[in-house]
């Protein structure tokens, strides 16, 4: 596994580096770095292209910080410096230069509700990347996990949805982690079914779907558990789940993602906003 991790010398910045640990601890990933310097565009000034090496060389003194933290952790990474426009243009062109499997950011930190906040980079990254992408909760770096312990996906119930359980096996089986199908249900879903009990049984129907394709794409997985969490409001049936040290959430893209894609939906946004374990965002698939 390869790891592209986008590095701001902020406290976003030490959460994507945590969760970046964390999940080379667990998964045996090498890892690089990523700082990515605003480009200066000349302009006649003669001191401009002096002021564009001062920002790389300061950007190179920041991500140093960065290695020496993984490094404390026994992770060798490498670390890049680069000039560009677009903070998450570059990543995703230097994550599909080093055929990267996961690029890894931390989460803004000026929300009020929620441990996921959307911050420009993680926006647009999460509209655009081809590659899956790993979010740490705000506040991550404070109390990190040591390694990825469980991994849980959320799974979709209706037709359309794309579904992140293939993702989230393969995952789970590389480092032989046990995993959860998950299935929300809420009363903002009666539009479809005549009655509460009627989206419910939809729902654990569909999960129990989940767990037998699971069960044949790991025989031997330690531990395979299908739950729904349901309640009025989708943050309702949230709040009823219990997260443990070392989870990991799997989510989709919105149907509305081009293939290969990702492209964050409605739902997947309010999960985001509703947990506190780090979140990863699937591109759709084929």
């Amino acid at each position: 596994m390869h790891l592209t991790v986008g590095y701001l010398a902020t406290p976003t910045g030490d959460d994507g580096i945590a969760l970046a640990s964390a999940l080379a601890t667990t998964f045996g990933a090498d890892v690089d770095v990523l700082l990515v310097v605003r480009e200066e565009l000349p302009d006649g000034h003669p001191g401009r292209a002096e002021y564009q090496q001062m920002l790389i060389a300061r950007g190179e003194q920041w991500v140093s910080k960065a290695i020496a933290a993984l490094a404390e952790d026994g992770i060798t990474a490498h670390s890049t410096v680069t000039v560009g426009e677009s903070f998450a243009q570059s990543l995703i062109d230097f994550a599909e230069s080093k055929s990267s499997d996961l690029i890894v950011v931390g989460g803004a930190r000026d929300g009020f509700f929620g441990r996921h906040t959307i911050g420009p980079v993680s926006g647009a990254l999460l509209h655009t990347s081809p590659i899956p992408v790993a979010l740490a909760p705000r506040g991550y770096a404070e109390d990190p996990d040591e390694t990825i312990a469980a991994v849980t996906a959320a799974v979709p119930t209706k037709a359309g949805d794309d579904n992140p359980l293939p993702f989230a096996i393969s995952l789970a089986a590389a480092a032989n982690l046990p995993i959860r199908m998950l299935s929300l249900v809420s009363a903002e879903n009666l539009a479809e079914a005549g009655s509460a009990k009627e989206v419910r049984q939809l729902q654990v129907a569909a999960a129990e779907k989940n767990l037998e394709l699971a069960a044949q794409a790991l025989p031997h997985a330690p531990e395979i558990e299908s739950l729904v969490a349901d309640g009025m409001t989708l943050e309702s049936a949230l709040k009823k789940l219990n997260w443990d040290d070392g989870d990991l959430l799997v989510v989709g893209s919105s149907r509305f993602a081009a293939p290969r894609r990702i492209f964050l939906g409605s739902t997947a946004a309010r999960i985001l906003a509703g947990v506190d374990v780090p979140v990863i965002v699937v591109p759709r698939s084929e």
